[in-house]
């Protein structure tokens, strides 16, 4: 049965090895039941921090319904597993360097309840929520996720600019906002 307290231990010795941590995710979404009694049914857009060090952190992300949020990098691995909804990944590269800071699509992944998915430190990706409901994920970094230089590209043009974390805030109330405000 899943207990917040004894997954974070668990993370926290699993720490040295993407692998390890992503079975122990895994293993963690495979009984979403137990996973929302301890969490909470995703009710808002939100970053919840559970844990956070220099060599780990541990966030519950919820995605509004039909959020969708601009291609970033992480700068360190990621391991991502779902607990409810759905979270659809567009996996981006850069352009050669002649063609400035810009990246082009270059696949994408379907993750619902129970998925779990390992990204390396230099992968480039955007996140959108395709449901009517908010999707919840646990969403694990080998690193400190807040004190890392990442890069966010711009959603119209694609140009590379510095990922900031004040306009990843605005974003989520942004979209809670227009998630709850009547037709």
């Amino acid at each position: 049965m899943f207990r917040l307290d004894n997954f974070l231990d668990e993370l926290c010795a699993a720490a040295e090895s993407q692998q390890a941590v992503r079975e122990t995710v895994a293993r963690a979404v495979s009984d979403r039941a137990a996973v929302l009694r301890e969490i909470g049914e995703p009710t808002m857009g939100q970053i919840q921090t559970l844990y956070r060090s220099d060599r780990l952190t541990v966030l519950n992300v919820i995605w509004a319904p039909k959020m969708t949020i601009f291609p970033h990098n992480h700068t360190v691995w990621a391991v991502i597993g779902i607990y409810g909804g759905r979270e659809d990944n567009i996996f981006w590269r850069r352009l050669p360097e002649t063609e400035s800071h810009r990246v082009e699509a270059a696949g994408a992944k379907s993750l619902s309840d129970g998925d779990t998915v390992a990204l390396g430190y230099d992968i480039i990706h955007s996140v959108t929520n395709p449901i009517a409901r908010c999707t919840g994920a646990i969403h694990v970094y080998g690193g400190d996720f807040f004190n890392t230089h990442r890069k966010e590209w711009d959603p119209e043009t694609l140009e590379e600019r510095p990922c900031d974390v004040e306009r990843l805030v605005r974003l989520f109330e942004e979209e809670n906002q227009r998630w709850s405000a009547p037709p």
